[in-house]
């Protein structure tokens, strides 16, 4: 009687071969998990993601700095105050030998000043100033809004890309299963006697490869969720989510004229170009307020109180003065203007009108780069949508192919060599399937953050 290859109670049958790679996917799946779509994932990172905090607080410095009196709208008043004394002692020698001594005299002072300065006229440049610095509050809304659609876009690829490694993951799953499935049946035919023991061996070697790169799979599947949760700013890293989606499900109507369109009027960088060149046109007009004259209004109060431990004498012998208070008023416009300055003002506004040209240069390619990415992206993505079209066609193809090789191979007219190049072969095309698929998702995602509707997620 032949004696079986892989016995029933044998601890290493072919249900238990992938047990210890299976085993690693039921680590930590015991735990309730938090369940998270696109929508509460974007949310999420938002609401808690640092670099977006910082670009906001960097927001709120502009918005604190857009102020008349940081332009140089209002006055300024300042005030000083002092109060102290004196302790004195003094000995006078008179010429006929008597003296006059005095012991502890305290003497008081005291004095309280307050001064105004206000420019009413200098070049424009109060005003001017002020334009500028409601510009840079719009750049720093504009830097706030780029860290967000920069968060977004990596939120959304990585939530696709983790989709798309757990697809990888079932598509491996369903390669461990075609592998058992192989394997069962020439552990069927071996007991038979219609097999030998080496085409039962090559099965379960070709089943422990199929298991092992199951198992391999997962280390990807949890990078990606470590990545995921990061980009969210989740406290606990460690806690386990899982996904709503289970496809990735991409838009195949975008038209480029309208992206195009979309793009000229609301990227982000693009607006940030125009900003920068409307700042470099301000800081020149600033420049060339140095040429115009100043007017200056200034005044101010001053208080004073003296106060004498002894009265003072004077000229006719009578005691003068124990105190003395002083109230001044003072007033006045300054009017002055720069005549030379070593042309030094020249030089500056030569250099300022050559950044302007510069901005404006940056502008123009900023502009030519966008276009240029949207354009390479856009055909990126139409080749996509035909490759999925390809894909989808051929994958059926695979599947029906398999169908016929495994009835074949239960038959015994085909080999085991044949039978995995079909197995292998219904595989792939599975996997380019679900790639294509993924760089489709993300060419949309980059044609969107371009065209500046990134924010459509959110």
């Amino acid at each position: 009687m032949t004696t079986p290859l892989i016995k029933r109670n044998n601890p290493f049958n072919l249900k238990n071969i992938t047990l210890a790679f299976l085993l690693i996917f039921s680590i930590g799946n015991g735990r309730a998990q938090e369940v998270y779509d696109l929508t509460r994932c974007v949310a999420t990172g938002l609401e808690q993601n640092f670099s977006v905090k910082v670009a906001r607080n960097q927001q709120e410095v502009a918005e604190n700095n857009h102020t008349r009196g940081n332009a140089g709208f209002l006055p300024t008043v300042t005030t000083t105050n002092r109060l102290g004394g004196n302790l004195t002692s003094t000995t006078q020698k008179m010429n006929d030998g008597s003296e006059n001594n005095s012991r502890g005299v305290y003497n008081t002072t005291g004095s309280a000043a307050l001064e105004l300065n206000m420019t009413l006229f200098n070049g424009f440049n109060v005003q001017t100033t002020w334009q500028k610095l409601n510009e840079l509050k719009q750049k720093g809304a504009l830097n706030t809004q780029m860290s967000m659609e920069n968060l977004v876009a990596q939120i959304v690829a990585e939530y696709y890309y983790y989709i798309q490694q757990l697809n990888y993951q079932n598509n491996m799953e369903y390669a461990v299963s075609l592998s058992r499935e192989r394997a069962r049946i020439d552990e069927d035919r071996y007991l038979l006697g219609a097999s030998s023991k080496l085409e039962l061996l090559q099965s379960i070697v070709y089943l422990n490869e199929d298991s092992s790169r199951l198992a391999r799979q997962n280390e990807s599947i949890l990078e990606s969720e470590v990545r995921l949760k990061k980009l969210m700013s989740l406290e606990n890293l460690e806690e386990k989510i899982k996904l709503a989606d289970t496809s990735i499900v991409f838009n195949s109507e975008l038209v480029y004229a309208e992206l195009l369109n979309s793009t000229l009027d609301l990227n982000t960088s693009l607006q940030i170009a125009k900003k920068n060149h409307v700042i470099s046109e301000l800081d020149y007009k600033i420049i060339a307020s140095r040429a115009y004259p100043y007017l200056n209004l200034s005044s101010n109060y001053n208080y004073g109180y003296r106060g004498y431990g002894t009265g003072n004498i004077s000229d006719y012998g009578e005691l003068a003065l124990s105190s003395q208070q002083t109230n001044t008023l003072n007033y006045g416009l300054t009017l002055g203007m720069n005549i030379f300055d070593g042309f030094n003002r020249r030089r500056e506004k030569s250099n300022a009108l050559i950044e302007v040209e510069n901005q404006q240069y940056r502008f123009q390619q900023v502009e030519q780069e966008i276009k240029a990415d949207l354009l390479t992206v856009y055909y990126a993505y139409e080749n996509n949508l035909r490759l999925v079209q390809l894909e989808e066609e051929n994958l059926n193809v695979a599947r029906e192919n398999l169908e016929i090789a495994l009835e074949r191979y239960r038959l015994g007219a085909l080999s085991g060599l044949e039978l995995r190049e079909v197995q292998k072969s219904l595989l792939d095309a599975e996997e380019r399937l679900i790639s294509v698929k993924y760089q489709t998702k993300l060419a949309e995602i980059s044609l969107l953050q371009i065209a500046g509707k990134i924010m459509d997620y959110a």
